[in-house]
């Protein structure tokens, strides 16, 4: 499909550069195929689902992964978005041509990396020295990689420590917050339980590579960024018996469907899971594992518009936005959400 078909015009003050407080106060937009929209709150969503429904969340946590050293006399920015193993990380790095195979970079608090290859992407692969856990050296030298929609206009400061990290966040690895779960909070998660509303989690390592922008003018040619993610054998067998049992899985964020769909065979079962996944899902994609998305607003012409799409169909995506930005929703990470049931 044409990308061009997946614009729209978003006027700048509709991107929301703090969160709601507190975070289910957020706006949430509550969309199926056929009726009319219904402009709700976050806190409402109980009232929204059904018991035995299951939201799926996403238990990566956001680590300070926006690095800014020196390569000699250059000012060199990094932003690590996948590990690649212990001591390696794959980078995407500004005034990337000043950097050299074999240099080192110095950061600070001590902590240093060699340019090690530079990647086809044009991303580069830093090894850094020494002996410590590199989640350690990065708590001494990083910060909080926010999206370049927000960290453009205002600096990062103390409060996106905790604004950009879910309740739910506890396996470190993500360079991006899975967004759509910002807006849960200890109350809300008890009023779905008391709903009979259950909740599991999985793992996929959100990577910078989700800002960036698709270059190519049709879907077709777009090469989409590899992720890593799991799910366990448990979590997929309680998965598979709610959905067997009538209840339906509402992944919470795109990261959480792109891999429940990821793990998910021709047959609609779950499977356990652990590995890259490039999955890119645009219309005329027939979702096998989940039932519903919450999800926040998201960029023109970016691929988390065009899985929306896939979902609820072009068309009524485009009004959904429409009435979204008519009305004064909140876009992108710290912004409003939408429940999507098709």
């Amino acid at each position: 499909m044409r990308v061009d078909l997946f614009d729209f015009d978003l006027p700048p003050e509709s991107i929301a550069l703090r969160p709601a407080r507190p975070r289910d106060a957020a706006r949430m937009l509550v969309v199926n195929s056929e009726a009319a929209f219904e402009d709700r709150q976050v806190r409402d969503l109980p009232s929204c689902l059904r018991a035995g429904d299951v939201l799926v969340f996403n238990d990566t946590r956001v680590i300070p992964a926006q690095l800014e050293g020196m390569r000699g006399e250059a000012r060199v920015g990094a932003t690590l978005h996948k590990r690649i193993d212990l001591r390696r990380w794959q980078a995407f790095v500004r005034n990337a041509k000043r950097l050299r195979q074999g240099d080192r970079v110095s950061f600070p608090a001590e902590v240093t990396a060699i340019a090690e290859q530079r990647l086809p992407d044009g991303s580069w692969v830093l090894a850094f020295e020494g002996d410590e856990p590199v989640e350690l050296l990065l708590e001494r030298a990083g910060r909080m990689p926010l999206p370049p929609y927000i960290a453009g206009k205002r600096d990062t400061d103390e409060a996106d420590a905790t604004d950009y990290q879910t309740m739910f966040a506890r396996e470190k690895g993500a360079v991006a917050a899975p967004t759509a779960a910002l807006h849960f909070t200890p109350e809300l998660v008890d009023a779905l339980a008391a709903t009979g509303i259950a909740q599991e989690t999985l793992t996929l390592h959100v990577g910078a590579g989700t800002f960036l922008p698709v270059k190519a003018d049709d879907t077709a040619e777009h090469q989409m960024h590899a992720e890593f993610g799991r799910i366990d054998a448990a979590t997929a067998d309680r998965l598979n018996a709610a959905r067997a049992a009538g209840g339906r899985l509402i992944a919470v964020g795109t990261t959480s469907l792109r891999l429940l769909e990821s793990a998910t065979g021709e047959d609609g079962i779950i499977r356990p899971f652990e590995g890259d996944t490039s999955i890119f899902i645009t219309p005329g994609c027939r979702f096998r594992a989940i039932d519903g998305l919450m999800t926040n607003f998201h960029l023109p012409k970016s691929t988390l518009f065009m899985l929306v799409s896939a979902l609820m169909g072009l068309e009524r995506m485009q009004a959904v936005y429409r009435h979204a930005i008519q009305g004064g929703y909140r876009f992108y990470s710290y912004g409003d959400s939408s429940l999507l049931i098709p």
